[in-house]
């Protein structure tokens, strides 16, 4: 057996016991998840990413680990703005503290196996079509370009949406979530219930995100296993990470502009191949490091900023108002 072997296997054994321990045994059904819950799930998933790009680092090297740790963290900080259009489809839907947990399990799964599929053509045409990686870097830069210019009101409108369209012509649906259920009957008649369409809606959301994260991770690495493991990693944690940010969403502002930032280098990067330009992979790693702290960092000080200026504001409002109704009486 050798080392690329080795890697799937430790990857697929560390990934199954992962998923039964996180999925099954510290997630009850119908049980809602506390931010302290929440934030010990997400350091698992996270810690575990970490104790894999150390295995990756003794059994193939540094420059194959650091290529991971830089997918990954890219990967991880677009799954943060993922997370962000779940809530805002959860939010739509009206659905239930007690169903996240179900339907994101289900919602996810279907999005591994999609990006399984996805990245699996991607790596086939990239090996047969080498030249594709160059519109992949120019469609990075454009989307990065067009993502830190992006305004609050462009965010997803869900009524819109293709997807939910499609299912409303072709599938008979029902405004009820069914308690819980995919489908129920009524009159004899099978509905689709919202908790269905929210399942499909976020693997197909998430496939949208991966139209521009998996091109990014080709700029990182050619490396099949850091491609598929730095996507699954992330994307496992996208169901620790919803709970933990849905009452958070605007504490990180910015982050958009960082990961556009972030898609913009990786794309030039990309194109800079055409001219025989290679960077090192520890500039990669560290310009991700940088831009996403950055741009986390400066969320955080401008929401205190601003939160600090609403209650100077309404100091000064409440202040007037008494000293108007003392001069009143």
């Amino acid at each position: 057996m050798d080392r690329s072997q080795i890697t799937y296997l430790t990857f697929g054994i560390v990934l199954l016991l992962a998923v039964v321990f996180d999925l099954g045994l510290l997630s009850k059904k119908g049980a809602t998840v506390s931010i302290k819950k929440a934030l010990l799930q997400t350091a698992f998933w996270v810690g575990l990413a970490l104790a894999f790009f150390a295995f990756l680092w003794y059994e193939n090297g540094h420059k194959m680990a650091l290529e991971y740790l830089s997918a990954y963290l890219m990967e991880w900080s677009l799954s943060v703005d993922n997370i962000f259009v779940f809530i805002l489809i959860f939010s739509f839907f009206r659905v239930k503290p007690a169903y996240y947990g179900r339907v994101l399990l289900i919602g996810i799964l279907m999005a591994i196996v999609l990006r399984i599929i996805f990245i699996t053509v991607g790596i086939a045409l990239v090996t047969k079509f080498h030249w594709l990686l160059y519109i992949f870097g120019g469609i990075l830069v454009y989307t990065g370009i067009t993502m830190f210019s992006a305004k609050e009101e462009d965010a997803m409108d869900v009524e819109d949406n293709k997807v939910y369209k499609f299912l409303k012509r072709l599938l008979p649906l029902t405004g009820s979530d069914g308690d819980g259920r995919m489908t129920i009957r009524k009159d004899g008649k099978k509905l689709f219930t919202t908790l269905f369409v929210v399942v499909v809606l976020l693997a197909t959301t998430d496939i949208l995100f991966a139209v521009d994260s998996i091109p990014a991770v080709f700029g990182i690495s050619r490396e099949k296993i850091v491609i598929y493991t730095s996507n699954i990693f992330a994307v496992l944690g996208l169901r620790s990470l919803f709970f933990l940010l849905r009452g958070a969403v605007a504490r990180f502002g910015h982050l958009q502009q960082g990961i556009a930032v972030v898609l913009v280098f990786v794309g030039l990067k990309m194109l800079a191949e055409i001219v025989d330009i290679f960077l090192p992979v520890y500039v990669s790693l560290l310009v991700i490091l940088v831009c996403i702290t950055t741009a986390i960092l400066y969320s955080i000080y401008s929401t205190k900023g601003k939160a600090a200026g609403q209650g100077t504001e309404r100091g000064r409002v409440k202040d007037e108002t008494e000293g108007t109704n003392t001069g009143n009486y």
